[in-house]
């Protein structure tokens, strides 16, 4: 009788598996053949556009979609961002401008196949790359592992993502082809048990569908999963038979994929617009179409990060500016490029048809200068006062984004004494009495300065100021406020004395259109830090871009619509502001700035300026006061890099104590003066990997900035695909120093030249030295 019911429950599961992958009227069949896609029992190359429908306005969602097409591409790849449709525990949105079903139904009218990467982790350039802020309410949260309630709240989401687009698979009748699970764990850690789960979770919740996971070529093996399709990413310039060569040693008749081509490279606060060779690139895409290789290229179309969603890179802490361009083929208001004419006629080479007519772009338009005429101080912003023993972070304030104000009273300082914010994320201005003292930058690992001369009970504030949470590597469990405490050390009779502040009063200023709009319903006259509004009239709509070049630093609100950030020090000094966002007859704009503007006018321009740096100082390294003396140095290796791509390790004859690295290259592989470094690791006394996090670029005796950002600090910032090089017509050797962050036991370095063809840049002879 057991034996006959626990066939009975076996035959049920069996046929309700078997109902579940049935294919509907109208389904397509997209499985892996022997070295390809098939699609429908027929060969498929995917050519893959990404677009994130957040950076879009849903208005603009069919032009965009048209666009691609045109294009020549047969597919739309999209990322599915957890912390806009979950914003707060348990709250899910998947309307309006969330509407992800929407957006593949578009897809769809338009013949389009779809690529889901629904995370949970996208990366992105986004806020915490997609996670969402209320996580690190649960301070010990280990994010992207196996922490239960991770986990718990992951699946949670996924089963609510599946609800929305897990009918539209190809096996029911969609457009959707293939769902990704996680996303670049290999630049994270090492965890199969980790990424096994995730793809559970997707699997339980999507049903038939092929699943796939990419990565890099130098980390895909860390944490591929044998039941899953293998991709690869890299960009623009890259040697592509190298970047494939693994993946067909482990697997000869895997269909190979590029998920993401990279077409340009997105913008931080601080540092030149990026952009790459549409030659290179459209070169690249001609040779894998000619090899049957899919790719995916990110961005096809980049748009733009609003309000607050734009993120940080990581080490150290380099927030991304508003826009999302990304030297796309397709501008970030949806009109076409070179690149995009380049492409195109490739694009068109590999179509059976001739390829649709390019969209009619959406009209732009100018809109004079007009004034902002109304004022309120910053702190009729604040919605909410605590009183705190301890400083306390936004999240522990049970607050996403915007700005703090933490107050208490001095003791009696003489002039010089020192206060250090341990630590301030992320731009924290400080007070004496309400009179503006300094200021602690976290983009230039600022922890401390020096305060006036104060008399017992004045009154200490600090303006906290938090821009996008990091959004790779493992500092996404990226606190906001004043993570730690806050000091001040002096010397007060021949002593030293250092006061650990306490008996705070803490302002929250949510950075919401509502909280704006509420601090100026009593306008008043003024100026300085705090919120303007202006007013404009229409007689027709467009497109625009927002001028703020002569405003200092804060966020931006068009007829209750966030824009993004502005910051004076660029290279962004203009906002686009959608025409469907814009009205015929009178517009509001909002601003809040922190710092306070030097003239509170803007203007609607017909164009963005995208590459306006406006630095007080610059941001390379090549101070030579900081050159080292190697003499006092420690030689640790010399010899010679081999030639050619990939990575390379060096290991010492002994271990070496220092706590600054420096590398010197003594001639390059092809004889000229051009050296080149992609990424450097240094190895500890059991010869691992050490934690970069706290490392800072000291010197560099060349760094390129004349058109790019090829400084120092490209060397430890995750990215493979971008690079520290030396000025042509600069002549060997070169030389760049690391500081490490604190001593450290050194036994070796890992080394990676640039991953184009060839190496460009590569060093030959070199020396390493530890200081």
């Amino acid at each position: 009788m057991d034996i006959r019911k626990n066939l009975l429950v076996v035959l049920t599961l069996c046929i309700a598996s078997c109902t579940y992958a049935a294919p509907q009227p109208g389904a397509d069949s997209f499985t892996v053949g022997e070295g390809c896609f098939m699609l429908n029992d027929d060969p498929f190359v995917v050519k893959a556009a990404e677009l994130h429908y957040p950076r879009i306005p849903k208005e603009y969602w069919e032009h965009r979609i048209e666009m691609v097409k045109a294009l020549g591409m047969n597919t739309i790849c999209m990322y599915v961002f957890w912390n806009i449709h979950e914003p707060r525990e348990g709250e899910f949105d998947f309307s309006g401008q969330n509407d992800i079903a929407e957006f593949v139904r578009l897809a769809d009218k338009h013949g389009m196949k779809v690529i889901v990467r629904p995370g949970p982790y996208v990366c992105a350039e986004w806020e915490m790359g997609g996670l969402p802020w209320w996580l690190l309410k649960k301070e010990d949260i280990r994010l992207r592992e196996q922490d239960p309630y991770f986990i718990e709240r992951v699946a949670k989401f996924e089963a609510e993502v599946a609800k929305q687009l897990a009918p539209l698979t190809a096996a029911n009748g969609g457009p959707i082809i293939m769902v990704q699970v996680e996303n670049e764990y290999g630049s994270y850690g090492k965890d199969k048990p980790y990424v096994s789960a995730i793809r559970d979770i997707i699997r339980e919740n999507w049903g038939d569908v092929a699943l796939f996971q990419c990565d890099w070529s130098s980390n895909f093996t860390d944490n591929g999963l044998d039941d899953l399709i293998w991709t690869m990413n890299f960009g623009t310039g890259a040697d592509i038979d190298q970047q494939f060569a693994r993946l067909k040693e482990l697997r000869p008749e895997s269909p190979l994929m590029c998920s993401e081509f990279w077409s340009g490279w997105f913008d931080k606060w601080g540092a030149r617009h990026e952009t790459r060779p549409a030659d290179d690139m459209v070169a690249g895409i001609d040779e894998m179409l000619s090899k049957g290789i899919s790719f995916s290229l990110y961005m096809t179309h980049g748009g733009t990060s609003f309000g607050h969603w734009a993120g940080a890179n990581s080490p150290g802490f380099a927030p991304d500016v508003t826009s999302y361009d990304y030297d796309a083929p397709i501008t970030e208001w949806g009109t076409v490029t070179p690149k995009y004419h380049l492409l195109r006629g490739t694009m068109q080479k590999y179509s059976d048809t001739k390829l649709p007519n390019v969209p009619k772009a959406n009209p732009v338009i100018t809109v004079p200068e007009f004034e902002f005429t109304e004022y309120a101080p910053i702190s009729a912003g604040v919605t909410k006062t605590v009183d705190s023993r301890d400083v306390l972070t936004m999240e522990a304030l049970d607050m996403g984004w915007g700005s703090l104000t933490y107050t208490t009273t001095l003791p009696e300082l003489p002039a010089g004494a020192v206060l250090s914010i341990n630590d301030s994320h992320d731009y924290s201005q400080v007070f004496v009495n309400d009179r503006f003292v300094g200021k602690i930058d976290r983009v230039k690992n600022e922890r401390s300065m020096a305060l006036p001369a104060t008399k017992a009970g004045d009154r200490l504030t600090i303006l906290v100021e938090a821009m996008g949470r990091i959004n790779f590597g493992r500092a996404i469990k990226d606190f906001k406020g004043i993570t730690d405490n806050v000091t001040i050390t002096t010397s007060i009779g021949g002593h030293n004395v250092t006061y650990d502040l306490k008996n705070w009063k803490i302002g929250l200023i949510p950075d919401d259109y509502e909280v704006a709009a509420a601090a100026l319903v009593n306008p008043r006259e003024g100026g300085g830090r705090g919120y303007y509004r202006g007013w404009f009239d229409l007689k027709k709509t467009g497109d625009t871009f927002l001028d703020f070049s002569t405003w200092g630093k804060g966020q931006v609100w068009l007829n209750g619509h966030p824009l993004g950030r502005i910051w004076s020090i660029g290279p962004q000094q203009t906002l686009y502001a959608p025409g469907p966002w814009l009205r015929k007859g009178r517009n509001e704009v909002v601003v809040l700035d922190v710092v306070g503007p030097q003239r509170a006018v803007s203007q609607g321009l017909d164009a963005p300026k995208l590459d306006n740096l406006n630095l007080t100082q610059g941001n390379t390294h090549t101070d030579t006061s900081l050159r080292p003396d190697l003499g006092t140095a420690t030689l640790a290796a010399a010899g010679e890099f081999a030639a050619g791509n990939g990575w390379q390790t060096v290991r010492f004859g002994s271990p070496v104590k220092g706590r600054c690295l420096v590398v010197q290259a003594l001639t390059n592989q092809d004889g000229k003066e051009v050296s080149a470094i992609a990424e450097l690791y240094a190895l500890d006394a059991d010869g691992n990997r050490i934690s970069r996090e706290p490392w800072t670029a000291v010197y560099a005796d060349s760094e390129n900035t004349l058109d790019s950002n090829m400084t120092a600090d490209k060397v430890f910032d995750l990215q493979e695909s971008t690079y520290w090089q030396t000025v042509p017509g600069e002549q060997t050797p070169h030389m760049i120093v690391i500081d490490l962050g604190s001593e450290q036991t050194l036994t070796g370095i890992d080394y990676l030249p640039r991953a184009e063809q060839g190496a460009p840049g590569s060093i030959k002879a070199y020396r390493i030295f530890i200081l």
